[in-house]
Order: structure tokens, then C-alpha cells, then sequence
């Protein structure tokens, strides 16, 4: 019989099968070249401090998303002391959604634990998200600004709008503020692998998943090198790839601005009538004319825009292109002292093609 459903309740999160299975710390790297070495010696003091407080066998995923500069050179020759090293490089820049899901792919321990490569995610925090899993049970440990008082008040408005906006109707709400720095249990990472959508946003899944959650709030350290790639340009961009790609919030607010202005439109002709009928005089048209047609053009272009980005979605899903391609895999294991032959190519995994 065909289910529509998944049940994963066989991954346990208890104390004993964590320390079984081992933790997988997926980061993606785009030009992290100057900070890659010594956030690696802090990954490895890290896993020095799991396997002493909690048994618990640790990997590292680093997933180089098309880098321009040394950061793939420089991720192979990283050593695997403590923990395993994994070094997955993509064929192209496929952005950071297709990178989250190509380590989370190649995670082979139990819980995954996603950060970035520029030193902003403090590898100290991690015991902490650690024991919120095994010893308070939580499948999704994410974390989340403790604040955004440092932030213009323009992009606080705007961060503000935007999860209200995402937020409109959902069933599962995706908090504010919250980050992809987070940690998912064995089962809470089996479940995110079965989404079968290519037009991902990670945020938006982890917390449509469901189980137990909890927020840690925490202040980002400054970037250890090198400035943001995210420009205003693109942080528009994720937002709009974001919202069209988990909530159907903007066509709703689009059906919504149609009936206000039919019902606005229809008040006016009524006022117009009234005037006409008790006074016998008819306004000059020309000038209303002209604004209520510029006004009703320009919410049509809108809505058709709105719409033609679900369209555009669709399109994405029926072609069913990969959402990425590994064009290098090696690894290192912490008990060998040579590296696992690496071998160049195509990966037949899931991919993104955008």
C-alpha cells in the first residue's frame, strides 16, 4: 500500500545511540581561503572536547561551493586529527541552499550540524547545542541573533516585514532571527533529506519538519576575515527566492490588493453616480482617468509578476535538474595517516540547479 507519509521514529535520540553514531559538521566554504586553517584547529579542539564529554565521534563536511580562490587547495591539505574530514567541491557555484544539502547528503554520521566557514558561527557554542540534543532530547537545536541593536533600523524594518510576511498563514511558523547555524538529531536530518523539492529554503524546512525545538540566542562573532558577499542586491534577492519558494503569503497579499482596489474602484463610480444624480453635474474625467489607470496597470504588472515567480518555481520543478554536481570527493579518516584517493567526478546525487 502506497503512504504519504515517513516514519522515522526508529533514529533514537538518546544518550547512547548519539554517541553510537557521531555528529557531522557540515560548513560550507565559498573564498574562505584566509580563515579555512584556523577554523579547522578550532573544529578539531571541539571534537577533542565532544569525544571527552560525550563519547561522541565527530566528522567535518566542508563543501566548497565554487571558489575563485586557494579555499580548495587549502581544504585538502587540512589534517584529520580528531575528526574525519570529508572535502566535497562542487562543479560551479550553485549557492549556499545547494551546498547546505550537498554536505547534508554526504554527512554519514547520525546528527548533522550545519555552520558557516567564516568564522561568525562560534565553534565554542556547539557543546552547548550539543547537550540541548542528548541530554535535553531536542531534535532541532537552531540558534538566533539575541539582537539586531547594532543594525540600521531600515534593516530591521525589513527583516521584521519579511518574516511577518513568510509567517502569514503558516501552519508552522520559521522564527525570527533564526540562522542555518543550527543541529539537527538523526531523525530530524533523515526526515529534511526526504523534502523533495529543488527550490529550497533551509530555514523554512528545518522548521517545517517539526519535533521538538529550541532556540539559543547568541551574539555573532565578528567575520574573521574579508568583508560579505551578500550585498543589499542579493539579500533582496535570497528574501524574494525565500518567500516564493516556502509560502504562498505574496499571492494571497496580491488576491488581497485586487479586492481592495475593485471595492476602491467601485466606491469612487459610486461617488461619481451620487454626484451626478443630486447635483446634475458631471466631473472632468481626464485627470481621474489617467491616475486610476496608471494605478490599476501598475498592480496588474505586480500581481503578474508574483505570479510569473511561482511559475517560475514550477517550471524548476517539473525539469527536475539536479541541485548540484561534485566534481571532487576525498576524505581523510582521523585513524589514517593518508588520504582517501580522491576521486574526480560526476556525483549522481541530488544536485541544484538553481
Amino acid at each position: 500500500m502506497m503512504t504519504l507519509g515517513s516514519d522515522v521514529s526508529g533514529l533514537s535520540t538518546t544518550a547512547a545511540s548519539a554517541a553510537a553514531r557521531g555528529l557531522s559538521i557540515v560548513v560550507p566554504v565559498y573564498n574562505e581561503a584566509a580563515g579555512l586553517a584556523l577554523l579547522h584547529e578550532r573544529l578539531i579542539g571541539l571534537a577533542r572536547t565532544l569525544r571527552q564529554r560525550y563519547g561522541l565521534a565527530s566528522e567535518v563536511v566542508y563543501v566548497d561551493d565554487g571558489s575563485a580562490d586557494t579555499t580548495l587547495s587549502i581544504a585538502r591539505t587540512l589534517k584529520a586529527d580528531a575528526l574525519d574530514v570529508q572535502v566535497v567541491s562542487l562543479s560551479r557555484n550553485f549557492g549556499k541552499e545547494a551546498a547546505l544539502m550537498a554536505g547534508l547528503d554526504h554527512a554519514r554520521r547520525g546528527a548533522v550540524l550545519f555552520m558557516d566557514g567564516d568564522g561568525q558561527h562560534p565553534p565554542t557554542l556547539v557543546e552547548k547545542l550539543v547537550g540541548h540534543w542528548i541530554d535535553d532530547g531536542y531534535d532541532v537545536v537552531y540558534t538566533a541573533k539575541a539582537h539586531r541593536d547594532n543594525e540600521p533600523f531600515l534593516r530591521r524594518l525589513a527583516v521584521h516585514g519579511f518574516y511577518a510576511l513568510i509567517n502569514y498563514g503558516a501552519r508552522q511558523k520559521i522564527p525570527e532571527d533564526a540562522g542555518d547555524f543550527r543541529l539537527l538529531s538523526p531523525r530530524a536530518a533523515a526526515a529534511l533529506k526526504q523534502l523533495p523539492e529543488r527550490n529550497r529554503f533551509f530555514k523554512g524546512l528545518a522548521s517545517w519538519i517539526g519535533f521538538r525545538q529550541i532556540r539559543v540566542d547568541y551574539e555573532p562573532a565578528p567575520r574573521a576575515h574579508g568583508v560579505t558577499t551578500f550585498s543589499a542586491g542579493r539579500l533582496v534577492g535570497l528574501s524574494i527566492e525565500g518567500l516564493t519558494s516556502f509560502s504562498v503569503a505574496p499571492l494571497r497579499f496580491a488576491s488581497l490588493f485586487g479586492v481592495l482596489l475593485a471595492v476602491g474602484a467601485f466606491l469612487f463610480g459610486l461617488t461619481i453616480l451620487w454626484e451626478v444624480l443630486t447635483t446634475g453635474k458631471q466631473v472632468p474625467g481626464y485627470p481621474s482617468l489617467v491616475i486610476g489607470l496608471m494605478t490599476i496597470g501598475g498592480v496588474q504588472l505586480i500581481m503578474i509578476g508574483i505570479v510569473g515567480e511561482y511559475i517560475g518555481k514550477i517550471l524548476s520543478e517539473l525539469k527536475a535538474r539536479p541541485i548540484y554536481f561534485v566534481a571532487e570527493h576525498s576524505e581523510k579518516h582521523a585513524d589514517e595517516t593518508t588520504t582517501a584517493s580522491a576521486s574526480e567526478r560526476t556525483s549522481p546525487e541530488r544536485t541544484a540547479a538553481e
